[in-house]
């Protein structure tokens, strides 16, 4: 076995150890032990060692946390993804992972943020028969999870007559391929050793992935572009077109942006990195940062300097401390230059200037189009993501009935819906029947702030979820459309993102209103992002309870219906009128003049300058309304005094 040494962070003493995971994966053998030998096993579960090896499977080990009792064992079972390159799902792949999730799984698919699959509530006995089938059926659950490259991103709109578009999803899939893992433990461990081959792959990417440039691959190594210790942490790409911003560009720890001349040929691509969004309460050397302009690149040398920009966060990445192994904070604490001088020496020249882009756009291209070679496709809004059948809508049995039917490929999208395509216009009525009778909106009549919110799955699968949110947003939905009803802003919507912890698999820092999970039924709150996701939103509010969402929000929204400009998002105005200001309207905000005729008023205090600002510097410590700490505090003077 070639091992490969680690090359610590130049912001790491050398005298620190590397993280424990670091060891872990030393001693895997390439991602085969314990895996291995524990799935032989008669067991419920995996050992901690397996079950970080079992995340590069595709795999996470759960539990469910509504069946938790005092005394006895964990209520375990597994969470399977897809690796879907551009969202890519075959007709055969789908229906074989609608019936898996049926026989072993929670009778539910979810589709994620990042454009794959995912099936809860599979037992450890059915692990192995679940991932043999998903590979027999054209898919992969290989490097959805794990310190390696995750599934790659591309706009799921199929257009065949805009080249850009064929260019993003070509070039997806071959940097899919190019850092897909090359162990065999993956084929060996659940399908006793054959490999399926369910496409060929790009010969320049072969040859890409052997050339070893300055030291940008191993030679000799079983994984010659990972080593023995593949990432630090996860590493994310997507590629894109300009202006199309479907895939959140500004989070991925690279994107490429197609670049082409006038006759519509591909010259290359622009460059960002050092995106990414998790971080940790209370650590605020965790961030959520987005990516930098790092310059562009010949369609010839794409993958050269993609290699040289993973060899850079491959050999300077953090491997000591976790929360600090992003390739965001090797950039962050480099400086764009410095990094950019690394990854020029391992690409062997210099990189071009970036080339200018028009406007970024959001697009989730819901509803039907043509798709530009006389079939069409048709964008389906999954709310959060969860294909199921629940009384009306009966969403799970429509995609198996279109599916059986007419054996169409689909694409899944960065907002957790579904794009069907190749569609014969023949058939475009009875497909809409189909819609139809099982309750499936029309993208016209879905609520703008449903169509464009976002959740992660949270409770109760996964384990770090401090509070709710898939199951909580349609509620939250609900009473901020009341709310925004009230106030005579029903015509109004923006993006609203929540998660159950600070992770930000939902991406909610890119909201225009981000809700983050800090305690049970509690929430950061994060305001201030862009319609278009190109601007952070920041922390309005460190905890709010969800029964204070109307006090909080309230004022907020009337301040924005009160002195936005013309045609102004809520997002832009949060960014433009600053978070003090925010502050200081909410602080004497009177309900009563936006409420109905009847309603009580709300009466005024006058405060020495001392005093208010006493109680203003606290109100902002605790995240709390002045007028909330006014009235505690008057009311706990009152009462000692009785």
């Amino acid at each position: 076995m070639v091992q490969t040494p680690i090359k610590p962070s130049t912001e790491t003493s050398p005298t620190k150890k590397p993280s424990k995971l670091e060891g872990i994966k030393e001693r895997s053998q390439f991602l085969r032990e314990p895996v291995a030998t524990e799935i032989l096993e008669d067991t419920t579960h995996f050992s901690e060692e397996a079950l970080q090896i079992l995340k590069f499977h595709g795999s996470y080990q759960q539990d469910n946390r509504d069946n938790r009792i005092k005394g006895q064992e964990k209520d375990y079972q597994f969470m399977l993804r897809t690796r879907s390159p551009g969202g890519f799902i075959p007709p055969e792949l789908y229906l074989a992972l609608d019936q898996l999730s049926e026989e072993y799984g929670n009778h539910t698919l979810r589709a994620t943020t990042r454009q794959g699959f995912q099936i809860h509530g599979i037992l450890k006995k059915n692990l192995k028969a679940t991932i043999a089938a998903i590979v027999q059926n054209l898919g992969s659950t290989l490097g959805a999870c794990g310190d390696l490259n995750r599934n790659v991103m591309a706009p799921p709109a199929p257009y065949k007559d805009r080249p850009e578009y064929v260019y993003a999803r070509e070039y997806a899939d071959n940097i899919a391929d190019l850092l897909t893992p090359q162990t065999a433990a993956y084929y060996d461990i659940w399908l006793d050793g054959e490999k399926f081959v369910t496409a060929e792959e790009s010969p320049e990417v072969v040859a890409a992935r052997q050339r070893n440039g300055n030291g940008t691959v191993f030679q000799d190594s079983e994984e010659p572009i990972y080593g023995t210790y593949y990432m630090p942490r996860k590493f994310k790409c997507a590629v894109t077109v300009p202006g199309d911003n479907s895939i959140d560009a500004y989070t991925q720890d690279v994107t490429l942006v197609v670049i082409t001349d006038d006759q519509d040929q591909l010259e290359g691509f622009n460059i960002l990195a050092g995106g990414g969004m998790g971080r940790t309460h209370n650590k605020e050397q965790t961030f959520a940062r987005l990516a930098d302009p790092i310059g562009y690149v010949d369609k010839d040398d794409v993958y050269d300097l993609l290699k040289a920009i993973v060899a850079t966060q491959r050999d300077y990445g953090d491997r000591v401390n976790r929360r600090h192994a992003r390739m965001k904070y090797l950039i962050n604490d480099w400086g764009v230059e410095k990094f950019r001088a690394s990854v020029e020496g391992f690409f062997g020249k210099p990189v071009q200037p970036y080339r200018p882009l028009p406007e970024w756009k959001y697009l989730d291209f819901l509803g039907w189009h043509e798709q530009g070679d006389g079939k069409l496709f048709v964008g389906i809004s999954v709310e959060n993501g969860r294909v199921y059948d629940n009384g009306k809508l009966q969403l799970k049995t429509a995609l198996r009935e279109i599916e059986q039917s007419y054996h169409l490929p689909m694409r899944l999208t960065a907002n957790h819906n579904i794009v069907l395509y190749e569609i014969d216009p023949a058939h475009q009525s009875d497909i809409q029947r189909i819609l139809d009778r099982c309750g499936i909106q029309a993208a016209t009549q879905i609520d703008a702030l449903v169509r464009y919110a976002m959740a992660c799955p949270a409770l109760p699968t996964c384990g770090l979820a401090i509070t709710e949110s898939e199951r909580a947003i349609p509620s939250i939905l609900e009473r901020l459309r009341a709310l925004m009803t009230k106030l005579d802003l029903a015509d109004e919507h923006f993006v609203v993102r929540m998660t159950g912890c600070p992770n930000g698999c939902a991406r909610p820092y890119m909201a225009e209103l981000g809700f983050v999970g800090s305690l049970a039924k509690t929430y950061q709150l994060w305001l201030g992002g862009s319609p278009n996701q190109t601007r952070l939103a920041q922390p309005f509010m460190d905890r709010m309870h969800i029964d204070n969402l109307e006090t909080t929000l309230e004022p907020i929204l009337a301040y924005f219906k009160q002195s936005r400009e013309t045609g102004e998002s809520f997002g832009d105005f949060c960014a433009r009128i600053g978070f003090e200001a925010i502050r200081e309207f909410s602080d004497t905000y009177d309900p009563a003049k936006a409420a109905p005729k009847g309603r009580r008023r709300r009466h005024r205090v006058s405060l020495p300058d001392n005093l208010y600002i006493r109680l203003k510097a606290a109100a902002e410590k605790q995240g709390k309304p002045m007028t909330e700490l006014t009235a505690a505090a008057i009311a706990q003077y009152l009462d000692a005094g009785e």
